[in-house]
């Protein structure tokens, strides 16, 4: 079975896929410190919580956070008896590999977003991944990614004006009932709830007006489902793009000999 894992700069998350589907998905802080001691001991017990038994043979890894790889890569090695493929690195082959400025970095993230959605719903997309930064990601026609657009993330956006402002709440993201508010939080939420909902419309609209072709837009992240509620803002949602992203690029390399 494979191992994905998906390391952000909030969260990483491990899904279990038996070649079908995924047994079970596991979420916890991202943390540069873990050992892989302690990446197992957590990992050993949810999965008998989940009662799931699962022998692990292969492992592939996203991660934003490059001081958290080698941990990793050693709680592959030393617990599953394998070397993980980690997306981004050289040996890791990428079905439609992205056409960007050289010597651009590309994140991990983008790579397998785009993999997963031209995968599932073929090319000229953008994906918008809702995460510690928004990101929209554009997928050519035949699925290499060729930019986008990076905003700060919802979550940070909240945080940084209540840290900025010393009279302003913490709040939580949610839709309000009306666009005024008529309290400080209400305010608050409205603001960026509406914001956001304005950031992505808008951007979605020039990039598709630079891009001079049909597009359609993928939604995904912890909070797509929600900011779907305020507008139409995409045509599809998908909560595993990115799992299923891996799954995907793991697929390629075994199929050309690089895992």
């Amino acid at each position: 079975m494979l191992l994905c894992i998906d390391c952000g700069n909030t969260n990483t998350v491990f899904s279990i896929w038996d070649g079908e589907r995924f047994l079970c998905t596991l979420r916890t802080a991202t943390e540069h410190t873990r050992t892989a001691d302690q990446y197992f001991t957590w990992f050993a017990t949810l999965i008998a919580h989940h009662r799931i038994e699962a022998r692990i043979t292969d492992v592939i890894i996203s991660s934003t956070v490059p001081r958290v790889v080698f941990n990793l890569r050693v709680f592959a090695d030393r617990y599953f008896n394998t070397r993980p493929i980690v997306v981004g690195k050289p040996e890791c082959l990428l079905p439609h590999p992205a056409r960007v400025d050289a010597g651009t970095n590309v994140g991990p993230d983008r790579l397998v977003n785009s993999a997963g959605a031209y995968d599932r719903h073929g090319g000229d997309l953008i994906v918008v991944d809702f995460g510690t930064a928004t990101t929209f990601d554009v997928v050519a026609h035949d699925g290499a990614y060729v930019g986008g657009v990076i905003a700060p993330g919802v979550n940070l956006s909240l945080e940084a004006l209540h840290m900025a402002a010393a009279a302003l709440p913490h709040v939580d993201v949610t839709k309000p009932q009306a666009v005024i508010g008529t309290n400080t939080v209400a305010c608050m939420q409205s603001g960026v709830f509406w914001g956001y909902v304005g950031l992505v419309r808008e951007i979605c609209a020039r990039i598709r007006a630079e891009y001079e072709a049909p597009m359609r837009i993928i939604g995904t992240g912890g909070l797509a489902p929600l900011f779907a509620t305020g507008d139409v803002l995409f045509d599809t949602i998908e909560d595993d793009l990115t799992m299923h992203g891996l799954t995907v690029i793991h697929a390629y390399n075994k199929e050309n000999g690089a895992a």
